[in-house]
């Protein structure tokens, strides 16, 4: 499994911007939480505490493709040194408003800024890795390294934010943040010799959500990240309603060991499958591993069912992001894998929500039948438009 791994990192400045990347990327798993434990601590309200951080979503997930579309035409350097900083001082002001108590309107005003300054690092990173290695089997390791860093990002970011917030000081976590926001971004900025090259829009297709390929991702992304963020909820309550809530984080770890451990051996593989059949499989496998899980009644059993439903989401991940390397203009690349990374935070969005009111009203463990049911809808969609995903011109059989 190591071996296709080992060279990986050998060009010069490679291991520079991967771990800039993943730091200046910690945020993204940290401003959530983050914003909730500061806010309900300031203001006692969790009510508000969640509009706020709705709204930093939200806010991201609408400007997150105008930001790509920036960086496609000035580069990343360009655009990461002057949306980094404002970013920053932007939730710098947030922390300072909730501290002085001032009135609720500039909680929404600043946290709509947060949002909007946000930068998708993750695209930008693996823009650079598709520059060295495009057309290449490295490429596909390349993306397979990337999905089990988001999946360490998204569960080491919340965890280190909520110890920090409680034991230290309500502060103290997204002031973290706001410092690995700083420091991975300019450090990213900082390494111009493997940022990819501006190039010239010789299409007048505009948006890449026009590509068809990249509109059925979009919604099968969608689905995905109902299902994520309704997993991730659900799977909170299902460990207070069982008496063991402090294992809740143990539950939410097994998941996403179960996609880092797929991750990683998926990556390692020389498929012979085309792409867009490994999409297909991984929805498939997606869906029949979540089954168990709504009928499952016992803590110590779901950990065991969710670290298997874990095991199909980065695969799932890794090839879409594959097709869309592959189906995207070099001059809309970042663009397009925004408009990914964006449907994955809609549907986050979604289904956090979703699975809020159900859990609420029908309990946790019949409210992972929502969760099923958006993994079935991802898969319909993608075995339905698969053939939107045909790539007509392949290096090789296995990559069509």
């Amino acid at each position: 499994m190591v071996g296709p791994y080992r060279g990986l990192f050998n060009g010069p400045g490679v291991k520079g911007f991967v771990l800039a990347g993943f730091v200046g990327r910690m945020p993204m798993s940290m401003l959530g939480i983050g914003i909730v434990l500061l806010v309900s601590a300031l203001t006692e309200s969790y009510a508000t505490a969640g509009a706020v951080a709705a709204t930093t979503n939200i806010s991201f997930a609408i400007a997150a493709p105008l930001t790509g579309r920036l960086v496609d035409r000035f580069g990343q350097s360009r655009v990461i040194i002057p949306f980094s900083l404002v970013n920053a001082l932007a939730l710098a002001s947030l922390m300072l408003c909730a501290g002085f108590g001032l009135p609720e309107w500039t909680l929404y005003a600043s946290g709509l800024l947060v949002g909007a300054t946000s930068l998708s690092l993750g695209s930008m990173v693996r823009a650079r890795w598709s520059h060295l290695h495009g057309g290449s089997a490295k490429l596909h390791t390349a993306f397979a390294f990337e999905s089990v860093a988001d999946e360490v990002i998204f569960v080491a970011g919340p965890a280190l934010v909520t110890v920090l917030a409680t034991y230290v000081n309500p502060y103290a976590g997204l002031s973290v943040a706001l410092v690995c926001l700083v420091g991975g971004s300019l450090a990213l900025a900082a390494q111009r010799r493997t940022q990819p090259p501006v190039r010239e829009i010789r299409s007048s297709g505009g948006s890449p959500i026009l590509i068809p390929g990249i509109a059925l991702l979009s919604c099968v992304y969608l689905a995905l990240g109902a299902v994520f963020g309704s997993v991730d909820l659900i799977t909170v309550a299902f460990a207070e309603e069982h008496g063991v809530k402090g294992a809740s984080g143990f539950l939410l770890a097994s998941i996403a060991g179960g996609s880092m451990v797929s991750g990683l051996w998926f990556g390692s593989r020389q498929w012979q499958i085309p792409l867009r059949g490994r999409l297909v499989r991984a929805l498939g496998v997606l869906v029949v591993g979540l089954l168990p899980i709504i009928f499952i009644g016992d803590a110590r059993v779901m950990a065991v069912g969710l670290f298997v439903a874990g095991l199909a989401i980065s695969p799932t991940l890794i090839t879409g992001f594959s097709l869309a390397e592959r189906m995207l203009p070099p001059s809309l690349f970042t663009e397009g894998m925004a408009w990914i990374s964006t449907s994955i935070g809609l549907g986050v969005a979604i289904g956090a929500w979703a699975g809020g009111r159900l859990t609420e009203s029908i309990g946790a463990s019949n409210a992972y039948v929502f969760t099923l049911g958006c993994a079935a809808i991802a898969a319909v969609v993608g075995v339905g438009g698969s053939g939107l995903l045909r790539l007509p011109e392949a290096p090789s059989p296995a990559e069509s």
